[in-house]
């Protein structure tokens, strides 16, 4: 019994001499602390502003930001008027954030909520950015191909494997990378005149435009987001997709409106995704 309460006596020593638990409110955020998924390290603020800037960032867009850390990006981008969200699965980080904001006096516009990336539902965003890993964001792909066409990606220095980006910037030898959601074409498409074949691979289509005269192949094929571009003989075409339909104009041989039906027969197909 006396040894038992003598390693007793040892034990609350030892624990009396441990260091206090930090308050949540004295917490602060370590450059290379392990979170769940990565360790974290900050993204300097001259490409927080840029990778904004290359995203286009406005008082319109709803900005997320995925495993938002510090929340400096989050906080950015409430500063130009855009709400503003962070996601983040360290509480500690979550509270920390918070606090900045309204520090910074954008609590109105900036939010945190502590949630694993994976897992949260981001469908309303505009801007999506990110700081990740190149194999994270190839997890996240098929979400994010998913979201609305026209939606913009933001990552710092990792990018999205053969998912080739719409843009770039380098700050300080650091590269922000840009896509842009592209609308799902894959199919067959009834026109007034014939039949438009399309197979896109991310933002690239190809396919063959059918008349009554004949059979083209298109080249240049594009798509920014809802607006799909290509040529097919000696005419340009560019249209909005919007689900089943696509409306546009025509320039050259075809000159003019254009549009084309979703066949039922042949439903869109997603876009490659390995």
């Amino acid at each position: 019994m006396k040894i038992a309460k003598f390693a007793v006596s040892l034990l609350t020593a030892a624990l009396l001499a441990l260091p206090a638990m930090a308050p949540a409110a004295d917490y602060q955020p370590q450059p290379y602390q392990e979170g769940k998924d990565v360790i974290w390290l900050p993204t300097p603020n001259e490409l927080v502003t840029k990778m904004l800037d290359l995203g286009q960032v406005t008082a319109k867009d709803v900005v997320i930001d995925l495993g938002s850390g510090d929340g400096r990006t989050v906080i950015a981008a409430a500063k130009r008027g855009a709400r503003a969200l962070g996601i983040e699965y360290n509480p500690d980080m979550v509270e920390f954030a918070t606090r900045a904001a309204e520090k910074a006096g954008v609590a109105g516009k900036a939010k945190f909520a502590k949630a694993d990336i994976f897992e949260a539902d981001f469908s309303e965003a505009t801007v999506i950015t990110m700081y990740l890993l190149t194999s994270l964001n190839a997890k996240l792909r098929p979400k994010i191909l998913g979201l609305k066409p026209g939606t913009r990606i933001v990552s710092h220095a990792f990018d999205m494997g053969d998912w080739k980006p719409d843009n770039t910037a380098v700050v300080e030898g650091r590269t922000a990378y840009l896509w842009i959601v592209p609308a799902k074409v894959t199919g067959s498409w009834q026109t007034a005149g014939g039949e438009l074949t399309l197979k896109q691979t991310f933002q690239t289509v190809e396919g063959a435009l059918k008349t009554g005269t004949g059979t083209v192949q298109i080249t240049n094929g594009t798509l920014n987001g809802d607006q799909l571009a290509f040529t097919a003989g000696l005419s340009q075409y560019s249209g909005r997709v919007s689900g089943n339909r696509i409306e546009g104009t025509s320039k050259g041989a075809a000159n003019g409106p254009w549009s084309a039906t979703l066949r039922a027969d042949n439903p869109v197909s997603s876009q490659k995704n390995p």
